[in-house]
């Protein structure tokens, strides 16, 4: 566990700060082309994109500084009551020390209080520590995306059933 770590609710003033961070993490992982998050207009706005009623961005923040993100909104174009976990990136210094579980966490449990039933999550292959993380917390793999988020780079789709999972 990082000392001195925190995770809020994003600000607008977070905004610079997780664009650049989706940025970094991407390419990191051979997802910088078409097909991917870092391409979603939301990227240098999540704040707004996030503010709807059924929506939470969340920041994790490490020593007084933004080091990573994660987000629930309802999955577009999905069946009613799924949400999507949404653009969980964070840098190299915060990884493997629990804080992902935390973030997840967080979402999961805001997405409970929002009403929604199940989250789907898409990533793609060579997120293994990633992939390992989301079925430590009880996601499972499903045969294909869901709704219509354009990220069709993505090729690992998972599903939580939110009130059957503590």
């Amino acid at each position: 566990m990082i000392p001195d770590s925190v995770i809020r609710p994003i600000c607008a003033a977070d905004e610079g700060a997780v664009a650049a961070i989706i940025r970094a993490v991407m390419p990191e992982f051979g997802a910088g082309g078409p097909g991917f998050a870092i391409h979603d207009p939301e990227v240098d706005h999540m704040a707004s994109a996030y503010a709807g009623p059924r929506a939470a961005y969340f920041v994790l923040e490490v020593e007084g500084k933004v080091a990573g993100g994660a987000g629930v909104a309802p999955l577009e174009d999905g069946p009613e009551g799924v949400c999507e976990l949404r653009k969980m990136y964070f840098l190299p210094a915060a990884r493997g020390r629990g804080l992902g579980e935390r973030m997840i966490r967080t979402c999961l449990a805001r997405a409970r209080e929002l009403g929604f039933r199940a989250c789907y999550l898409e990533t793609l292959t060579g997120m293994d520590a990633a992939m390992r993380l989301y079925a430590r917390v009880g996601f499972r793999p499903i045969c294909g995306p869901l709704g219509a988020t354009g990220h069709h780079g993505c090729d690992k789709w998972f599903m939580l059933d939110l009130e059957g999972n503590p």
